[in-house]
């Protein structure tokens, strides 16, 4: 009887949401109860909550009032840090489903990409910072370079600026944390999304989540999907992927939460074009030119349990503890224009486009823990909420190549850095593009052996404070140590050495009316020598540096940041307004020497700076409209370098200008439309985290990629309380864009070209 009292308290708010008068009144109520410990939460029963706030229910929701991380006590429009939230709702309207794909639309955010077309992953630079180690799932920190899906994903938060506090190594720029989807024993529910469009796309997702007992429930999350890359034919990403929760809670004080999680991607990669320096723009309209041997594939498996305990009324406890495995690797294809060698017996000396293969494959296995006591108690006067943690990381990278061969002639004789060379031309001696482009190379390989072992051990301390100096002055604290064991065996040398990292965080927030504060903070980070765990010994891309006894005695990288902001809830607390100065500075930058792909380094000498300003916008301007924007407008130069022609110039990679809106209007019960629109301003190709290329010759930069805006459409129809129908446009003007370059300019990565796509969705 009690489950099915919930469920018809659930159907009621749910059918006031989407058909009558008072879904104004339930919306409100539920937009209270997003603090689940909130008073107004006792009118409204908990599935009914539930179901609207995780689900939406006809009702999109595109703001949140609490972070994912429990560590974060304070609601987000306290907190005196910028972190952008995207609710599972807004994900879903915008039509995106790749973690890159949703980031690369936000403000502040732009993407690069890896040495030798690195493509085990994503790679995130967050206010011109490498993030792509720092991405976290659930508040642990999910290594290695793979692909990332958003089928069991509620919402994403980016955290902008250094937050070593909470994430230890790294997060230079900030760091990003995916919340998955949990079991719940509030409600039964279930979902299908199916769709189909053009590009041979097929999506379907299933989200089901169903009570066992009055303590019990599991919920799973299913994944299969197909699609060509839009306007690329024969670039293909297919996805299958599961996710199962279950929860127990035995005692109203104990509850236990496990998931699995699998996650298998097959795709076949796309380097893009390549920047054409004497015409000074990338090459346009290029024909798809991946072999058929091509692939790039990325398997995850997962296992976490958390555990929560109250041990009193003002003490409680949580642990999550996740295992991993990530099996990852590729073999795909570059192209580059060139000129045939003197020597060709086709076409001396004509202009072509040359084909180039990049390879590898990476193992990571890990497992992390993350305990975490939580203590409201009253101290020198004021009531502090504390939060005391340790946390253990172990992570073991095995990276490696394939043994390759071509079972077909070359077609040409082509020229580079070591010497004339037999190669493969999609260009006959006319120009014309050559027959079956796809099978010219015909590559053989087996997988070789590892080249890099990469490991590294992690115990971690941290503190933090939350409390009121008054009753307008907040105080946010925090301290962290990192204790870590570090290996590294390349082929060549090993790399060990150990050392502690230390990190802070203060924050305070004055409250100056009822609805909007003032904050300033202040924040560090600490990356250590060869950090990203995909690069070996190769010093220009984050890979260790120097020799193995320079490395053992390099500082780690420091970062500083400081913010100046206020935050304001607007429209009886439907919309928050935030806005931020802030100021990054990194010093004690490893800098490569010499040849790019050099072991070599000079460690220590560097130093750079960010500084902008950055605003948003979250929730509902009205009843019926609502919206998600950010815009930064930042300048990066770096101080300091072992070379004085760097002074001066910009970072790599890195967009002075990036705006993102997406907007949602319903007129009515039935019917609900709206858009995203993204831009970003020109950024400019080079190793990450140093100056961009540049030539003292010529005045310019040497890479660039061009600024683009990208406009994207959709429209719901609401035929009934369970069904849902959705269209979205993508790339609504079709435009051509690059989303990344290569530091040579060898490649470039292409954004996706304009598609059509047809989404329904049933509730039950």
């Amino acid at each position: 009887m009690k489950n099915t009292k919930l469920t018809m308290g659930a159907q009621t708010i749910a059918a006031a949401l989407a058909f009558g008068g008072g879904a104004v009144m339930a919306k409100e109520d539920v937009e209270k109860c997003t603090d689940a410990s909130s008073a107004e939460c006792k009118a409204v029963s908990d599935e009914a909550i539930e179901l609207i706030k995780i689900h939406g229910v006809q009702q999109s929701i595109y703001r949140y009032n609490k972070s994912g991380d429990p560590r974060r006590l304070a609601d987000l429009v306290d907190t005196p840090q910028t972190i952008s939230v995207l609710t599972q709702d807004q994900i879903q309207e915008s039509g995106r489903t790749d973690l890159k794909d949703i980031l690369q639309a936000q403000a502040g955010v732009t993407l690069g990409t890896g040495e030798n077309g690195n493509a085990f992953g994503d790679r995130y630079i967050i206010r011109g910072h490498e993030a792509r180690s720092d991405v976290f799932v659930d508040g642990l920190r999910d290594p290695g370079m793979t692909t990332r899906e958003s089928f069991a994903t509620e919402r994403v938060e980016i955290t902008k600026g250094p937050s070593s506090t909470f994430a230890g190594r790294g997060s230079s720029g900030g760091a990003v944390n995916s919340i998955t989807k949990k079991a719940s024993t509030a409600y039964n529910f279930g979902r299908v999304d199916a769709a189909l469009g053009t590009d041979e796309h097929t999506r379907l997702t299933v989200d089901l989540n169903k009570t066992l007992t009055e303590t019990s429930a599991v919920r799973l999350n299913g994944l299969y999907s197909s699609e060509d890359k839009p306007g690329r034919e024969g670039i293909e990403r297919d996805r299958e992927g599961v996710q199962l929760s279950y929860v127990n809670q035995p005692t109203d004080r104990l509850s236990f939460t496990g998931d699995i999680y699998y996650l298998n991607a097959e795709d076949i990669p796309d380097l893009g074009s390549y920047y054409d320096r004497d015409a000074g723009y990338p090459l346009e309209d290029i024909p798809v030119y991946a072999q058929d041997e091509d692939f790039q594939n990325s398997e995850v498996t997962t296992f976490t349990l958390r555990t929560e305990y109250d041990i009193s009324d003002n003490v409680r406890f949580y642990n999550a503890t996740r295992v991993g495995k990530t099996e990852n690797e590729y073999i795909t294809t570059g192209m580059r224009g060139t000129n045939r060698d003197a020597t060709d017996p086709t076409a001396p000396g004509a202009y072509t486009l040359s084909l180039s293969n990049h390879q590898g494959w990476q193992e990571v296995d890990y497992v992390t823990t993350q305990f975490n006591l939580f203590w409201d108690t009253a101290f020198a006067g004021l009531d502090h909420r504390f939060v005391f943690g340790f946390e253990y990381t172990d992570e073991s990278v095995d990276n490696g190549v394939f043994n390759m061969d071509y079972t077909n002639p070359s077609n040409c004789l082509t020229s580079g850095r070591r010497g004339v060379s037999e190669s493969y031309c999609l260009l006959d001696g006319s120009g014309n593009e050559v027959d079956n482009i796809s099978s010219l190379m015909g590559k053989a390989f087996t997988r070789g052996d590892v080249d890099a072992l990469f490991d590294i051990e992690t115990y971690s301390l941290y503190v933090m404070d939350t409390f009121e100096l008054t009753d307008n002055f907040n105080v946010f604290a925090g301290l962290r140590v990192d204790s870590y064991d570090y290996s590294n065996q390349t082929s060549s040398d090993l790399y060990e050495f150990s050392d502690e990292l230390y990190n802070g965080h203060l924050g305070l927030v004055y409250d100056v009316t009822e609805n909007g504060n003032i904050y300033a903070s202040y924040s560090t980070a600490t990356n250590i020598n060869g950090g990203e765990s995909d690069l070996g010994a190769n010093c220009g891309y984050g890979g260790i540096c120097g020799t193995p006894e320079q490395a053992s005695q390099a500082d780690p990288e420091q970062v500083e940041n400081i913010e100046l902001g206020t935050k304001w809830s607007l429209f009886n607390e439907k919309l928050v307004a935030n806005a931020a100065l802030f100021r990054i500075t990194k010093s004690d930058v490893h800098e490569s020497v010499g040849d790019a792909y050099s072991t070599l380094g000079t460690l220590n000498t560097g130093e750079n700076r960010v500084e902008g300003i950055e605003f948003g916008l979250s929730g509902d301007i009205t009843d019926k409209l609502s919206i998600q924007a950010s815009a930064a407008f930042m300048d990066s130069e770096v101080l300091k370098s072992y070379s004085e022609d760097n002074l001066g110039l910009a970072l790599s990679n890195f967009a002075d200008e990036s705006f993102y809106i997406q907007m949602r209007y319903q007129p009515n019960e039935k019917f609900a439309f709206g858009g995203d629109y993204s831009y970003q301003s020109e950024m400019y190709g080079g190793q990450p985290d140093t100056a961009a290329g540049y030539s003292a010759e010529t005045g310019e930069y040497s890479i660039v990629v061009p600024d683009y805006q990208v406009v994207n459409l959709f429209a719901n129809y609401y035929h009934s309380e369970s069904l849902t129908f959705r269209v979205n446009i993508g790339n609504l003007f079709d435009e051509e864009y690059w989303t990344a370059a290569y530091r040579s300019g060898a490649f470039m990565y292409i954004g996706d070209g304009r598609n059509i796509t047809g989404t329904v969705s049933y509730e039950f």
